[in-house]
């Protein structure tokens, strides 16, 4: 570490760029920045295309920060400013991202307008098939002595998919007490759901002694459990610090993470399961959703080392957050590819030790992200002249899928005709939501939410179709609900054979407002 000074908050701490390494490994020492193209240089003003600075008013010819654009990775380095600019120069320069006009995934342009017309827009619909065949390539991860597979409902909680993964054999892992309640409802057993929860329930003994399995992540959490059910079994979360996610606010390691018993606090962890007479039959650890294979194989070897503090652990949870590419030009993690060499470690640790773990992971974006699309229809077209833009304003926007506002993520979109065919012409937009809300952008630029960036796709008016894809995953789950008093928006599920079933009814208005209640006129 340099110790570098940076505007931006997104600090990524194990994604080097190989060939940067080798070429610069002898001139200078690294860290990662993720900046993106709008980001002004640390110190002060612009930079050279494809670079950042920091530092900037050093004097010449002393030790500055600098850096290489790699993707929307710079790599920088701390060393004299005319050696480290030749090293930065020797790294090979990526290509621009070409923004390729995306097509319809498992919708064809007749679906999208049989959708609108029987359903209205926006409506998310989910492809049956892709939901099972997701399932079985979760269920054929790699494993040494036996894999379960946990559902991450919090991707996308609704009780149809709930009940297609456990008509397939996936368990659940839920992220509140709440989330317990609603797996159960949709059919799960208490014994096949494991809570790793911010917020330990008040109610989590009324779980517990149902056969709920609790995982503490933190501290006070396992003391918590431990007073109620002393002498009991119970999992415990780590956070091993590493971290690696497919953008900041999703990196859940690390020391800038909240998640999870800190990795140096284990002597404490040991106490209070002394303390409480606890027997430790779990370890978790989960580093973040989108997460570099690399990282996440490296953590697989740390958690083996924390069941080694534990004698009576039986399974080690990885957690999930393997990448899946949404847009044509992204990559998706090869299970096959990480999961090998885990199984390998797990008959490694067998061996040395004599105990034959059982693997759980926890998968919700692999299993979601590409199959579901959200059909909304083309409201208003407006133009702001020569130098500016035209806009496409949808019935939908961060209503219905806030990862681009939040994340700055990359959704394809695509157009339809009003009488269901593929535009024959090309044209490029700027998508927004419906929202009085600046940033309820559908096209931000790559890395930063902020910047507006323009699409190419199927030529539109006023009254066509546009399908966002890859909306499978956070989006109906993790929506601004209601904002602009904006009712939810159904959802369907469409069939192996092509039949469409509703499995959310759209939000009644007035259920909006039906837990509000009059003030009387006396307090006015």
């Amino acid at each position: 570490q340099t110790g570098l000074s940076c505007t931006h908050a997104h600090l990524v701490a194990f994604r080097f760029n190989a060939h940067m390494f080798a070429t610069t490994a002898a001139a200078a020492t690294f860290a990662t920045v993720r900046v993106p193209p709008s980001t002004t240089a640390a110190g002060g003003g612009s930079r050279p295309a494809g670079f950042v600075r920091g530092g900037a008013n050093a004097a010449p010819g002393k030790d500055r920060a600098f850096g290489k654009r790699v993707g929307s990775v710079v790599v920088l380095a701390s060393r004299s400013s005319a050696a480290a600019a030749a090293a930065a120069a020797a790294a090979p320069a990526m290509p621009a991202v070409k923004h390729d006009v995306e097509k319809l995934q498992f919708l064809t342009p007749e679906e999208a307008k049989q959708v609108k017309d029987t359903y209205g827009t926006p409506t998310y619909v989910y492809d049956l098939a892709r939901l099972k065949e997701q399932a079985s390539k979760v269920l054929a991860f790699p494993h040494a002595f036996g894999l379960t597979v946990r559902y991450a409902m919090k991707a996308s909680p609704n009780a149809a998919i709930l009940k297609v993964f456990r008509n397939a054999g996936l368990h659940i892992d839920a992220s509140s007490g709440f989330e317990v309640r609603r797996a159960v409802q949709a059919g799960f057993k208490y014994s096949d759901i494991s809570l790793s929860s911010q917020e330990l329930p008040e109610f989590f003994p009324e779980l517990v002694n149902q056969g709920l399995n609790i995982n503490a992540c933190s501290l006070s959490q396992l003391e918590s459990f431990g007073k109620e059910f002393p002498g009991a079994e119970i999992g415990l979360r780590f956070n091993p610090g590493l971290g690696s996610g497919g953008t900041g606010k999703t990196n859940v390691g690390g020391p800038s993470s909240s998640f999870g018993i800190w990795h140096e606090l284990l002597p404490q962890a040991k106490a209070l399961v002394e303390q409480y007479d606890l027997k430790v039959v779990r370890i978790h650890t989960h580093i973040g959703s989108g997460s570099d294979p690399a990282v996440w194989m490296k953590v697989s070897g740390m958690s083996l080392d924390l069941c080694r503090e534990f004698p009576s652990v039986t399974s080690l949870n990885l957690g999930g957050g393997y990448k899946v590419g949404r847009m044509a030009y992204e990559g998706s993690t090869d299970l096959n590819v990480v999961g090998t060499p885990v199984k390998k470690a797990f008959e490694a640790f067998a061996a040395e030790t004599g105990r034959k773990l059982q693997l759980e992971i926890e998968p919700g974006t692999f299993l979601l992200a590409n199959s579901c699309a959200i059909v909304c229809s083309v409201q208003d077209m407006v133009q702001t002249g020569d130098n500016g833009h035209t806009f496409i304003k949808l019935d939908a926007g961060m209503t219905e899928v806030l990862r681009p506002s939040l994340y700055a993520a990359q959704h394809p979109l695509v157009t339809v005709t009003a009488k269901g065919h593929l535009p024959a012409e090309t044209a490029k937009y700027v998508v927004v939501g419906h929202c009085c809300e600046s940033g309820d952008l559908m096209t931000p630029g790559p890395d930063d939410a902020e910047e507006i960036a323009e699409r190419e796709m199927g030529k539109v008016e006023r009254g066509d179709l546009l399908v966002v894809e890859g909306a499978g995953a956070y989006c109906a789950g993790m929506s601004s609900k209601n904002y602009n008093s904006f009712p939810e928006a159904p959802e369907v599920m469409k069939g192996t054979d092509g039949t469409m079933h509703l499995i959310r009814q759209k939000q009644p208005l007035e259920q909006i407002w039906s837990n509000e209640l009059e003030l009387p006129d006396s307090a006015c």
